[in-house]
Parts: structure tokens; sequence; C-alpha cells
């Protein structure tokens, strides 16, 4: 069976996780979460108190911390430092922690360095902002999955509605916004979408159409392996 790597890279809140993990059910494939790890990064950067705007030492605590990204009962737990912290890194702070980590050049290179190890053998679905630019711009299938700004928003502020997180929707647009641009605009690996990736809106689909279709065009690029 020929293993692929499978890229899936686009904007928050346009269904990436919910697509990737449906994806690696439906291959039997390994899904990685790149994002966690930024996201682990910046819940141990805010616990340190250590400044988002503090280069040098953002770039130290990435090498020195430990992410584990495990399967556990079709979910995936995120360890940091031997601690299940899987929660704790969805907060609306931490996410905003983690766009302005992400954005440091140092902490990319140590992180980007994990995932390409993660993924070297293949079968995996790895979903981010810049898998399929800068990760794996070789992967042979690569994805950029978006959708509207208002839907994407609605999707966010839905997730933090079932966590009990206060909230209001119109905050969370901006928020959106405002992570558009700084992910877009960024300097290094900047949010694009990667030569030769295929385009997927999904602001009128459900989450399964998109994980099928995402496994449809693997399937074809694998064949016959996987038919």
């Amino acid at each position: 069976m020929r293993n692929l790597v499978i890229a899936i890279d686009g904007p928050v809140g346009s269904g990436k996780s919910t697509a990737a993990r449906r994806v690696a059910e439906l291959l039997g494939y390994t899904y990685i979460d790149t994002g966690a790890m930024y996201r682990a990064v910046a819940l141990k950067a805010l616990r340190a108190k250590i400044p988002t705007d503090a280069t040098e030492k953002l770039v130290a605590l990435a090498a020195s911390a430990r992410i584990d990204l495990r399967a556990q009962n079709g979910t995936q737990r995120v360890l940091l430092d031997g601690e299940d912290v899987t929660a704790a890194i969805r907060t609306p702070e931490v996410s905003q922690a983690a766009s302005k980590v992400a954005v440091i050049e140092g902490v990319r290179q140590v992180l980007v360095a994990e995932q390409r190890r993660a993924g070297a053998s293949g079968g995996v679905v790895m979903e981010g902002r810049d898998v399929g630019s800068v990760v794996f711009p070789d992967a042979q299938l690569k994805i950029f999955l978006t959708a509207s700004d208002e839907v994407r928003a609605r999707r966010r502020w839905l997730e933090h509605q079932q966590k009990g997180d206060a909230i209001d929707l119109a905050r969370t647009l901006e928020e959106i916004r405002e992570r558009d641009r700084r992910d877009a605009g960024r300097e290094h690996s900047p949010l694009v979408r990667a030569e030769g990736a295929v385009l997927v809106d999904s602001t009128a689909m459900e989450p399964e159409e998109v994980a099928r279709l995402i496994a449809m065009l693997a399937r074809e690029i694998a064949a016959p392996q996987l038919r």
C-alpha cells in the first residue's frame, strides 16, 4: 500500500481538524494537528509568564518542550511535558497567544523539524497553515480548505459555546479576521494556498462531505493500492 502525505491547510475555523481526523479514519492513516504544537508552546509560555514578543526565550522554550500527539479512542490527545493539555490549549487566550508565537521564525523551525519527522514515512493526514507550502511541499495530496468569514466565525463561536465559554459572536468574527490578517501577513511561512493544492470551499458543505471528497482524491492518487 502506498502511504501518502496528505497536507490540509486553511484559515482558522475552516474545518481542517474535523476533516483531517475523519480522512485519517477513512484511510487508516495517522492524524497530526500541527496547530496543537504551537498552542502547546503558547500555553507553556503563558504559564511561564513569557511575553509573546520575547523571541529568544520563546525559541528556547519551544526547543525544551516535549510535545506528544497521541491517538486515543478516535481523538487526538496533546501532551505537554507529560501533562494532558488537550482541553487547556483550546481556550481563546491560548488561541490568540498561539497566533503570535507562530510568527516567530525560530519557533517555527523547531516545530517544523518535528512535524517532518512525524510524517516522514507517510500514511499521515497533517493539518495546519503551512503544511503544504513549507512542511511538506512535495506532499502527494495538498488541500486548501476555506469557508466564508461568517461561517468560520459561527463554527468557532459554537465550539466555545459547547465548552461553556462566554464569548460574543461579533467578537469572534473580529478575532477570526484579525487572525487571518496575522496569518497571511507574517514574514515567515504565511498562510497561502500551496502550489498544486486543491481548493475546497466548505461554506455550504457538511463535514462528512468534505472528508469523503478528500479521501476520494487520496484514493485516486494512490490507486490501485487503496482501492
